[in-house]
């Protein structure tokens, strides 16, 4: 696979006087898993403290990020996910590769999540000395969930993985989520056909820059087959998002661990046809993105934390549930309170 290249902003002098965090960061880098749980417990902590030297630590870690190849995985229920994200992750171990399993689940505060219940299904792969699985916050916000899968995800990086497979383990907008993280976009789908491909989320199905046909064996290797031929005939059909690259269809057996040298060598082609270039572009973009949505998560906690708008919020929200006032004008009104209140602040 073409290597990618480190984190090319680090150049300013950002000096983080707190020798624990920088402790922690040296361990980090020196393969220490222990400091690599702690690295990963904090920027998880919702505390406004931890917070702040969460990002301390990252802007420490920054210099070693950008160096792995990131793969977001996801796939219809029942495909073998857990299955394949273990075989494919002994198989780039087996290349040479350190691995790091994470997920988007913003369903695991109802839940209790899958990904627990997959670090045991991976048994072999959470043995592996050159692996690292993490099982994902829970949460209710999508925004948060997703924020601290990101920030993992260079954490793991600073820490030497130079493969992140990235699980979607909820369902819905976790897909878009996963794929503004990642470098590659792999859908995983079981022998079918084209029927179960219009099936599928079209938007689900557009994300994609790799497509697999998982459980290729025994009496479902000739359906893998024909849904191969048909997964193409139907994606030519869709307008890819990358320029010059059209979404290749492949089937592989998570169970008997065959087709993921085809599947490697395709990610390369990929990244190939990117170009340091078109990679960098990619990055940068998502990086930008995850600025907004980082203001965006804040203003959205501030607000709700905000004891004007906590005073008037169930009677805001009764009048709108009751018919009685427009969700547009409660908006305003709550809006207006918060807004209110940050002035009076300044001013004081």
């Amino acid at each position: 696979m073409m290597s990618t290249q480190s984190n090319p902003e680090t150049n300013q002098d950002h000096t983080i006087d707190d020798p624990q965090l920088v402790t922690l960061a040296e361990q980090l880098r020196g393969g220490s898993r222990r400091a690599l749980g702690r690295a990963i417990t904090l920027v998880e902590s919702t505390r406004p403290d931890d917070r702040a030297r969460a990002e301390n630590l990252l802007q420490l870690l920054l210099p070693e990020t950008g160096n792995s190849v990131r793969i977001g995985i996801s796939g219809v229920p029942g495909v073998g996910k857990s299955t394949f994200i273990e075989a494919f992750g002994l198989h780039l171990i087996e290349s040479g590769h350190r691995v790091a399993v994470l997920a988007v689940d913003p369903s695991s505060r109802r839940t209790g999540g899958s990904i627990l219940g997959d670090k045991t299904r991976m048994e072999l792969l959470s043995r592996a000395p050159e692996a690292f699985i993490r099982p994902s916050p829970t949460g209710r916000s999508l925004g948060g969930v997703a924020r601290r899968t990101r920030e993992a995800m260079l954490i793991c990086e600073a820490a030497g993985f130079d493969h992140i497979l990235v699980e979607t383990v909820g369902v819905g907008q976790s897909e878009t989520a996963v794929a503004e993280m990642v470098d590659l976009f792999l859908l995983l789908l079981v022998p079918g056909g084209g029927d179960e491909l219009q099936g599928l989320k079209k938007g689900i199905v557009e994300l994609a820059d790799l497509v697999v046909v998982n459980k290729a064996d025994g009496n479902l290797k000739d359906a893998a087959r024909r849904a191969v031929a048909e997964y193409k005939s139907a994606l030519r059909m869709l307008r890819p998002l990358t320029e010059d690259w059209q979404v290749p269809v492949l089937s592989c057996s998570a169970l008997e661990k065959t087709g993921f040298e085809a599947v490697q060598h395709r990610i390369g082609d990929y990244l190939g046809t990117l170009g340091e270039a078109g990679l960098s572009a990619k990055r940068k973009a998502q990086a930008r993105d995850w600025m907004w949505n980082e203001i965006d998560e804040e203003l959205r906690l501030a607000f709700r934390r905000d004891p004007q708008v906590a005073s008037l919020l169930e009677q805001v929200e009764a009048d709108v549930t009751q018919g009685r006032l427009p969700p547009g004008r409660a908006a305003q009104e709550l809006l207006n309170a918060f807004l209110g209140a940050q002035r009076q602040e300044d001013k004081e």
